[in-house]
């Protein structure tokens, strides 16, 4: 078979060794924290994809979701105040501390450009809109999986920001996409990074990796925490529910604001994807003060309806009565409480 670039590289002696200095690293793979299953049945595979591209109803909007158009003078307006969008699924623009943060930046119209079958964006001309972001301080990758590194997101990012901070694994798939080694900055779990007055820390999570076959494990996976003298946040990243939670919030919460996974879950993947029941314990396990879902509203990548994630999580949040609410894509938010009562209920009128 002809090298396809989505996959991106194959590891090599040299990262090997790099991987090695991991705790994390078994001489084979990296390792969760508590011991991680998927509860499939290899006979079952065949109906799940299936499902998955036959048993459509609603699972996905009848209409693309629009993006409010990037607003630069709103962004650049007290760039002291921590502020964010959500572009759909898991990518966020953060600004913190004055410094522009693009997280997860996969925003390509297809989740699986190696399937015989697409999985469609829920929204349009997505690429369009890296060409209208600000300067780039940093770009964040939490793992390799295809709904999150995307390679021709990357053909029009490695043009904009010479500094990649990623999972422990993930840069030698960049540099396979031309991004300069010197460019990347490979982290393990509690591994921190400073942006002048900003720390970002890699958190640990509960998943997995892999673009291919014989590549499962083979780079890191975790979220992100965002720190400054005045402002706190965290970024789950994709997993499971587990005790690592706690430990993110005893070691650096609280946190004014997080973005916990929520969406793509199946009782059959239930400890490398929470349900929104579990991500809203998380959020409290972490100190968040108040949450955002997110890994939902980009793509149909479980058999839910593509709205549950949203609805269950606000449900669940009121009963713990923890603060949240749901980020509208594209348009500019504030970090902080305040924002979760007012927000309008666009994913309803979206259908």
């Amino acid at each position: 078979m002809s090298w396809n670039p989505h996959f991106g590289e194959q590891r090599t002696g040299k990262f090997k060794e790099k991987y090695s200095r991991s705790k994390q690293w078994d001489g084979k793979q990296f390792n969760n924290l508590e011991h991680t299953s998927m509860n499939i049945d290899p006979r079952e595979i065949p109906g799940l994809l299936r499902q998955q591209f036959t048993n459509t109803k609603g699972r996905a909007p009848m209409r693309a979701i629009p993006i409010v158009p990037f607003d630069a003078t709103a962004w650049n307006t007290s760039a002291q105040q921590a502020k964010f969008i959500w572009y759909g699924h898991s990518v966020i623009l953060l600004q913190i501390g004055g410094k522009n943060i693009l997280i997860d930046p996969m925003l390509g119209p297809n989740a699986a450009p190696i399937a015989p079958f697409k999985v469609r964006r829920f929204s349009e001309n997505t690429l369009e809109i890296i060409d209208t972001l600000p300067p780039l301080d940093a770009i964040l990758m939490s793992h390799d999986h295809y709904d999150h590194l995307d390679y021709p997101s990357i053909q029009r990012l490695r043009h904009v920001s010479n500094n990649f901070i990623v999972a422990l694994g993930v840069g030698r798939h960049l540099e396979k996409w031309g991004v300069p080694a010197s460019a990347i900055q490979e982290l393990d779990w509690w591994d921190t990074v400073q942006l002048d007055n900003v720390t970002i820390t890699f958190t640990p999570s509960r998943h997995f990796s892999g673009r291919g076959i014989s590549d499962r494990s083979r780079c890191l996976w975790g979220g992100f925490a965002f720190k400054t003298a005045t402002a706190s946040i965290y970024w789950s990243g994709d997993g499971g529910y587990g005790d690592h939670f706690k430990e993110v919030g005893e070691k650096l919460g609280p946190f004014d604001m997080g973005f916990m996974e929520c969406g793509q879950y199946n009782p059959l993947w239930q400890q490398i994807h929470m349900f929104p029941e579990e991500a809203v314990q998380a959020a409290l396990d972490a100190k968040v003060q108040c949450s955002i879902p997110v890994h939902w509203g980009g793509f149909t990548l479980a058999l839910h309806h593509w709205r549950e994630p949203a609805e269950r999580y606000l449900a669940a949040a009121e009963s713990q009565q923890h603060p949240a609410f749901i980020a509208t894509p594209g348009k500019i938010h504030e970090a902080g409480m305040h924002e979760w009562e007012k927000e309008p209920e666009w994913w309803v009128a979206s259908k």
